[in-house]
């Protein structure tokens, strides 16, 4: 398949130009990008451009994790195109696993912090915001911290110490912190086993690491996070009623997010919007945090017309549900381009899952995204 970008779109009176330099311009302002001048008149435009004021639009930063094992180099650290991309294209960049406890603290006393230092200068030299991604979670621990043989008293002082480190560090550098990470399971439940946090120490500790995080860094915004929380369900449900008691108790809580890792292979969550507009209600924030839309493919098939447009609609109905909600003030695409996915490597037979190809071209999801973003402006 001949992989196209498409060069114009007419917003009104004036004709955006879609095809994005990656280095050659300087960054448009959200008014500058929404200025109609006269047919003719081309103006570049990026998705962070483009988007409504109060509204971020971001990336994740490839790097560590899976990618390690890959016959590529490190993404952000060697491949400058990419980087170039990501400096052009967004207005908010997330650490996809740079800030995670196996990439922070190879060993108890000591913490790792040239990578996220590197993000979080990148996206200073930018003018980009960061999400900080994430603190209290039951995957990627180093084995120091899941083998190891802590007190009670132990193990929370390595936590609070952690939050207050690595937010502490960062302070006035972040704007939101995902606190929580994926502590419920399908059913609705408390990670009691998986999660070493809340087996040992109880699920108090949520509430303590959210007090943590304010403390080191009171104007973050500190967020609960999580996949398939998408729809009302029993998940979402419980992240409600997580949410009601952690404020009734004065936990700075400030806001709730969906990943948004989504499948071709399963229906689109109609009622997003109506999911989210639940703790909207509650006064809290919302984001969409780690958006995907992976589809099936057979080793070396590219995807189908059909598959791209599918694609494509699954994108926009997550950015409009965001768009129609006054709390959702960001939207995050997670990474680019397919190659860097951490979709191929987690879910066999799937992939193509983000809104560029392997040579920084754009799909067909991207060219929606951004039309969608124009109309909103």
């Amino acid at each position: 398949m001949r992989r196209v970008r498409t060069s114009t779109l007419l917003v009104g009176a004036a004709v955006a130009a879609l095809a994005v330099p990656l280095a050659l311009s300087p960054a448009l302002s959200n008014s500058d990008a929404r200025q109609a001048e006269t047919v003719g008149d081309a103006q570049q435009v990026t998705l962070g451009d483009a988007a409504p004021d109060g509204l971020v639009i971001g990336s994740a930063v490839a790097g560590g994790g899976h990618h390690g094992d890959q016959d590529y180099p490190d993404p952000f650290t060697g491949d400058v195109p990419y980087r170039d991309l990501l400096a052009a294209e967004f207005t908010s960049l997330s650490a996809e696993n740079q800030m995670k406890w196996d990439h922070l603290r190879p060993d108890r006393d000591t913490y790792a912090f040239d990578e996220a230092d590197a993000i979080v200068e990148f996206a200073r030299a930018n003018g980009q915001v960061v999400r900080g991604h994430t603190l209290l979670w039951h995957s990627q621990n180093p084995e120091w911290l899941e083998n190891g043989d802590f007190t009670d008293e132990e193990l929370r002082d390595i936590l609070r110490d952690h939050i207050e480190t690595v937010v502490g560090r960062y302070a006035g550098q972040i704007r939101q912190w995902d606190v929580a990470n994926e502590i419920f399971d399908d059913n609705g439940n408390l990670r009691t086993q998986d999660n070493i946090w809340i087996r040992e120490l109880g699920p108090e500790i949520i509430a303590d690491a959210f007090r943590w995080a304010h403390e080191a860094d009171p104007g973050a915004e500190l967020y609960l996070n999580d996949y398939s929380v998408e729809s009302v369900n029993a998940k979402s449900d419980a992240y409600l009623a997580l949410s009601r008691d952690l404020l009734a108790d004065g936990v700075p809580l400030h806001g709730f997010s969906a990943q948004g890792h989504l499948s071709l292979q399963y229906g689109f969550p109609a009622d997003l919007e109506d999911n989210l507009r639940r703790f909207e209600e509650l006064g809290l924030g919302t984001a969409l945090t780690e958006v995907d839309v992976r589809m099936p493919l057979a080793e070396g098939a590219e995807p189908t017309e059909e598959q791209l447009r599918q694609q494509a609609d699954y994108y926009v109905r997550t950015l409009q549900a965001c768009l129609d909600l006054d709390s959702c003030g960001s939207y995050t695409v997670w990474g680019l381009p397919d190659k860097y996915s951490w979709v191929p490597v987690t879910f066999e037979g799937e992939g193509a899952a983000t809104v560029y190809w392997d040579d920084l071209t754009t799909k067909p999801a991207y060219d929606a995204l951004l039309e969608a973003l124009l109309d909103a402006s």
